[in-house]
């Protein structure tokens, strides 16, 4: 079942705390082709949560990350984008992904992406990070679908000076946001009584 991911393609939009994480667990699996798309560097700051290491401080995040993937897998194709993401841009760039992973850390380019996807990429879906921040609460992190959007996390505590991005929950949410990028591509597992999921809104046999 798994051997289907090597034909698909998953879009990073953003390469730090989800979409590090997000991107390496995808890579685990075998997923075919990651498109990552960043602009910053790796800071010493960055090491609570984002999957770098001390000696990449100072390279750039598309770099680095694309390094620690090919780390992992050599048959997985990394196509990086070091470049600020735009509603001018985002359709070229992630245009050819069977998924779409929103990994902002910005609320203003978290609506961005959100807008001119569902807007200008009606047949994409798209993963959303929002509502991470913080620790403890584990029962308030989900996801909610609406259309082709997931959005993944708790939806209330996004990061501020005083609720800071910390690993434990940035990390459930990155791998949440895998997990869902595999429920898209993949045929259901049955549950323990051999029935189908209830609930399900992604096509029968995974996204076509």
């Amino acid at each position: 079942m798994l051997s289907k991911l090597r034909h698909k393609t998953v879009g990073i939009a953003g390469c730090g705390g989800l979409g590090s994480n997000c991107a390496v667990a995808l890579a685990r699996v075998g997923i075919g082709k990651l498109i990552i798309a960043d602009f910053d560097v790796v800071d010493g700051s960055n090491l609570n949560r984002q999957h770098y290491f001390r000696n990449q401080i100072g390279q750039k995040k598309v770099l680095a990350l694309k390094d620690n993937i090919e780390k992992i897998s050599k048959d997985i194709k990394v196509i990086i984008h070091d470049i600020k993401l735009t509603a001018g841009n985002i359709v070229s760039i992630f245009k050819d992904c069977d998924v779409i992973v929103e990994a902002f850390d910005d609320a203003e380019m978290k609506q961005m992406i959100i807008e001119t996807v569902l807007l200008e990429m009606p047949d994409k879906y798209l993963v959303s990070g929002v509502g991470l921040a913080g620790w403890g609460d584990n029962n308030s992190i989900r996801t909610r679908q609406e259309g082709k959007l997931f959005i993944c996390g708790d939806e209330k505590n996004e990061v501020s000076e005083t609720n800071p991005p910390l690993a434990p929950r940035v990390g459930i949410v990155a791998n949440m946001q895998a997990n869902q990028v595999l429920e898209i591509l993949l045929p259901p597992l049955p549950t323990a009584s051999g029935s189908l999921p209830a609930g399900r809104q992604v096509p029968e046999g995974g996204e076509k």
